[in-house]
């Protein structure tokens, strides 16, 4: 079993190496909170130590699955460049709500103003679909389409969001500190692939790892996902 656990740890941090998962920052920008999952330094860059961050993986994806085993959701956020495609891709395809543009204050501290937006791009999606807009002048369903871009730019993945969530899981709790600071004020725990520069203070669950590379980035948002699934699918054995 010990031999097993070590050859799946192995393959573990073997994946995470080949992404590059072990870059952090140079020394200069880290984060006193990181020190303890730093495993030396190289040209001035702070090495991550992976066998920490397996640990931290770990930790965080039983979490999630605790969270999709209960039937509550978790909102993905990712509004960097580099992590867009793969959270809304990952979220997505398990019917999570995600985050990919700039994050909208409000969308855990004032949900119910948040929703009213959802809803309205919703009607106006709906209405456009069934052709109900074709009684506006041009000039007038012009006017509308810039506001259902707006409202799909920014309220279309939250879409599957009916209620506060479960969890929070950010892609860089530093650059997302503003969605991290609403999550604690509604008491969301936060899950974070959170680099060498993050403060990992206010992150319940940090994976410190490369969140500005984009195969890293994907590594770790594709194991939270996967955890999320198979924390549903023991819900749904559970129900049965």
């Amino acid at each position: 079993m010990n031999s097993e656990k070590t050859n799946i740890n192995k393959n573990t941090i073997d994946g995470m190496f080949n992404v590059g998962a072990h870059f952090g920052y140079t020394r200069t920008r880290r984060h006193p909170s990181v020190k303890p999952y730093i495993f030396g330094s190289k040209n001035r860059v702070d090495i991550i130590d992976l066998e920490k961050t397996t640990r931290l993986l770990e930790e965080a994806k039983i979490f999630v699955k605790s969270i999709a085993a209960s039937g509550k959701q978790v909102l993905f956020v990712g509004t960097k460049p580099e992590a867009r495609v793969v959270v809304a891709r990952e979220a997505s395809r398990i019917g999570m709500p995600y985050v990919t543009e700039r994050w909208i204050g409000g969308i855990l501290t004032n949900f119910s103003e948040i929703k009213k937006r959802m809803d309205r791009y919703q009607d106006l999606t709906r209405k456009k679909e069934e052709g109900a807009l074709n009684i506006y002048t041009k000039k007038e369903r012009g006017i509308i389409d810039r506001e259902l871009a707006e409202l799909d730019k920014n309220f279309g993945g939250l879409i599957p969001m009916k209620n506060i969530p479960g969890a929070l899981f950010v892609v860089d709790s530093r650059n997302e500190s503003i969605a991290v600071m609403e999550a604690l004020k509604v008491g969301v725990l936060v899950v974070s692939l959170s680099n060498s520069d993050c403060d990992l203070r206010h992150v319940r669950y940090p994976i410190v790892g490369n969140d500005s590379a984009m195969p890293s980035i994907a590594l770790f948002v594709e194991e939270i996902a996967k955890a999320y699934e198979e924390g549903t699918k023991s819900n749904s054995q559970i129900a049965e």
